[in-house]
């Protein structure tokens, strides 16, 4: 009995070579993946932030603002204090004057071919509303400033005398576009002018991605 099953092992092996000792494994089958796999593979895009560890952070679903990292609130942040008396607020036009100088004045600075790479990865939704506290506090309109401070802020950004000329000029552009007059442009922009030491980081190289 024993020498029948080794012969009938033995002519199988040898009538049919194919199927028992010589079949080959594709490729794809050794390695687990189905046929075309490694192709899609290699087609594939790259993810780039997950092979350098970037973590994208999830908008808030209430404010649509990105989260940043906790830091002390204080009107102080703003970088000026507020003018005393109600004339300046009311040659803005109030609260809703100061906000269409704001959106005017964040357009400008977008489209603008000199700097508009500054607020390449900004988040403009945060950016609109702190930009607008900052000038109603100043501007003594009756809001409070939660932004962080212009130093930090402004940090990395990299900004230079030359962007912060252009800032000034689209500025003025929405001002004016805005029917605020050329002394109160002025009174504001002299409230504005010292925080040139914070905001303005001359020679070093341009980083994107920073939050108010």
């Amino acid at each position: 009995m024993r020498k029948t099953v080794l012969s009938v092992a033995l002519g199988i092996a040898i009538m049919a070579p194919s199927a028992v000792m010589a079949q080959e494994v594709p490729p794809a089958a050794e390695s687990g993946e189905a046929p075309g796999d490694a192709q899609v593979d290699r087609d594939a895009p790259v993810d780039w932030d997950r092979e350098f560890g970037v973590v994208r952070k999830t908008r808030d679903p209430v404010t649509g603002e990105i989260p940043v990292d906790p830091y002390v609130q204080s009107d102080a942040n703003a970088g000026a204090s507020p003018f005393t008396g109600e004339g300046m607020a009311r040659a803005f036009g109030g609260q809703p004057g100061i906000r269409r100088v704001v959106d005017r004045f964040v357009e400008l600075n977008t489209t603008d071919p000199r700097i508009k790479a500054i607020f390449g990865e900004h988040d403009m939704v945060r950016l609109r509303r702190t930009l607008f506290e900052q000038f109603c506090l100043i501007l003594n309109a009756g809001c409070h400033y939660t932004g962080r401070d212009m130093k930090s802020s402004h940090k990395g950004l990299g900004s230079t005398r030359a962007d912060l000329n252009a800032l000034v000029e689209n500025l003025q552009q929405a001002m004016r576009e805005n029917g605020v007059g050329f002394a109160a442009q002025n009174r504001f922009l002299s409230k504005l002018a010292p925080m040139d030491a914070d905001v303005s980081e001359r020679g070093e190289k341009r980083l994107l991605g920073k939050r108010r």
